[in-house]
């Protein structure tokens, strides 16, 4: 429950409590979490103290009608009646962990928002269709190592490399140039590379001088990713890896005098889509007040979440 999302919540009324639920129930599912949104929508709570902002909570998962719920213990042993624990125990069940669990909120209903026939979320029939799910592995075997609450994903560095094999291919200089480029596998991660539409991979190669900085009209760029309108009324191209699957991404240009290398890098934006979004929605001039300073500090804060995956430079012959 960021910036981003609580900037565009205040376009809903107060009252609206069906409308918030479109966010609430994967955003913040608690009861009381609903309440202390219509709270500060409504005023009653204008430096934003309320449970709401903190998100999906403890309690999101592990707490149904005032009775705490979890997996059994690392030895699959249960609380045992009269075993004397923390807040009356917990009552067991294998449900924390299959990926199905996970699927009620990275999963949208059959009958659900789609473009070009697929789902707007789909994580987790991308997942039932891969080997990971007939091998068993699911999505707390990656997201929740040794049961951690880390929930690390796309923005997490790490967790992305473990995902995918990049290589570069084979660079030749002729006369028709430079060509080169990267091999993108997906041999790591348990759904298409990247999921969801949000995330893009881009790919940036382009000519060094002896200096190594870029010359201009060297560049060439590919996404990686689902790219939708920012309306979301049409999948403009989806260039995602299907898990066991790779993509070419080529560099072929004239070479330019002075190249001394060639640049190849892939670069994660795990909020892409936001960015352009919040970008759009503040350019736009029909924000004002908190949803503007809400959806500012959001803009800032999914452009510092780029990083650089993979980057190598390959020297030319002279």
């Amino acid at each position: 429950m960021g910036p981003g999302l609580l900037g565009q919540l205040r376009d809903y009324a107060a009252d609206d409590r069906e409308g918030h639920q479109a966010c609430l129930r994967c955003h913040a599912p608690l009861a009381e979490q609903a309440d202390a949104l219509v709270a500060e929508l409504a005023g009653k709570d204008p430096e934003g103290r309320g449970l709401h902002r903190q998100g999906l909570v403890c309690a999101g998962c592990h707490v149904r009608q005032h009775t705490r719920y979890g997996p059994p213990r690392r030895d699959g042993s249960t609380p045992q009646p009269g075993e004397t624990l923390p807040h009356a125990g917990w009552q067991s069940t294998p449900a924390f962990q299959d990926a199905r669990f996970c699927g009620a909120c990275h999963q949208f209903d059959d009958d659900g928002y789609a473009l070009e026939g697929k789902l707007l979320e789909n994580t987790f029939t991308e997942w039932q269709a891969s080997r990971y799910a007939r091998e068993g592995v699911t999505c707390q075997n990656c997201h929740m190592p040794d049961r951690q609450h880390l929930w690390r994903g796309i923005h997490d560095a790490e967790t992305t490399r473990q995902g995918v094999t990049i290589e570069p291919l084979g660079l030749t200089v002729d006369g028709n140039g430079i060509n080169s480029g990267l091999v993108v596998r997906n041999t790591g991660t348990g759904h298409h590379f990247p999921t969801y539409l949000t995330p893009r991979i881009v790919f940036e190669a382009f000519q060094v001088d002896a200096d190594g900085q870029e010359i201009a009209d060297t560049r060439v760029e590919w996404w990686i990713a689902r790219a939708v309108a920012l309306d979301l009324s049409q999948e403009l191209f989806d260039s995602r890896i299907p898990v066991d699957e790779e993509m070419e991404l080529a560099y072929a240009m004239p070479r330019t005098a002075g190249t001394m290398a060639l640049q190849m890098q892939l670069r994660v934006e795990p909020d892409a889509f936001y960015t352009d979004f919040y970008r759009s929605v503040l350019e736009s001039g029909n924000v004002s007040g908190f949803a503007m300073v809400e959806l500012e500090e959001a803009l800032s804060a999914s452009l510092a979440s780029h990083y650089t995956l993979y980057e190598t430079r390959l020297a030319l012959p002279r």
